[in-house]
């Protein structure tokens, strides 16, 4: 394809950090990839270069955070020439390609979900997406109707299915009040706790348990956007150890 204006909007969650979510390019340097790196939205794009190779027309936006929390997130692209709209979960940001050209040339075939190696130069260690797509549109083109309807040539690549598996791991919210209390374990020599976590606040507690027998405690917590723990031994000399990270 060749064309002046884009226009491609879909929705995904994940909870992976890393994945291509779609990839086309060309032959005279085009390309357009719009990805997931360290659970931040990246879109590179180059509308093509001169045969001197003088004009850099490489471009590169990086939008959002945390978008690996397996929640559903939508974007929608929008070019008319250089000029791009991409927006994320309604936040809309606005740029210019570097460059001299307007259209964008896809000579090869557009992969959603993955970036298949071949001797294209994009060739190269990307991760695919893992994860849930849905309302994949392509200028005007409904991607995922077509796809569930084997429409698409070249076809599915992979184990493709039409539903959302959910994760097993069940999550826990917390308010400024509320807590979760378990049993303690007396008389074990080996204290071990492991968790994921995510939140906005700078501070808070995380985890604390008096070791029985008046022998200490232990503390986890979140200190000016630092995890701390905070290991008290009543028994010992150097009775305290404090660990930041």
């Amino acid at each position: 394809m060749k064309t002046l204006k884009d226009v491609i909007s879909l929705k995904f969650k994940t909870s992976e950090s890393e994945g291509v979510i779609f990839h086309g390019e060309g032959q005279q340097g085009d390309y357009i990839t719009l990805e997931l790196k360290k659970a931040k939205l990246v879109l590179n794009l180059n509308l093509g270069i001169n045969q001197l190779g003088s004009i850099f027309g490489h471009t590169s936006v990086t939008t959002g955070s945390l978008l690996d929390d397996h929640h559903w997130h939508s974007i929608i692209i929008e070019r008319h020439g250089r000029n791009i709209n991409l927006t994320l979960d309604r936040h809309m940001q606005h740029f210019r390609t570097n460059g001299e050209f307007d259209y964008l040339d896809l000579d090869y075939e557009i992969t959603f979900g993955g970036m298949p190696f071949s001797g294209k130069p994009s060739s190269n260690s990307r991760k695919n997406f893992k994860g849930c797509m849905e309302s994949i549109n392509y200028n005007g083109n409904n991607i995922t109707d077509l796809a569930r309807r084997k429409k698409l040539e070249p076809s599915n690549v992979g184990n493709l299915s039409f539903s959302c598996v959910e994760p097993h791991t069940v999550p826990v919210f917390f308010n400024a009040t509320s807590y979760l209390e378990v049993p303690g374990r007396p008389s074990q020599d080996l204290f071990s706790v492991s968790f994921l976590f995510r939140t906005w606040n700078p501070n808070g507690l995380l985890l604390f348990s008096h070791f029985s027998d008046d022998l200490g405690n232990v503390e986890i917590d979140i200190n000016e956007g630092k995890v701390s723990v905070h290991i008290n031994v009543s028994q010992v000399k150097k009775n305290r150890i404090d660990i930041s990270s």
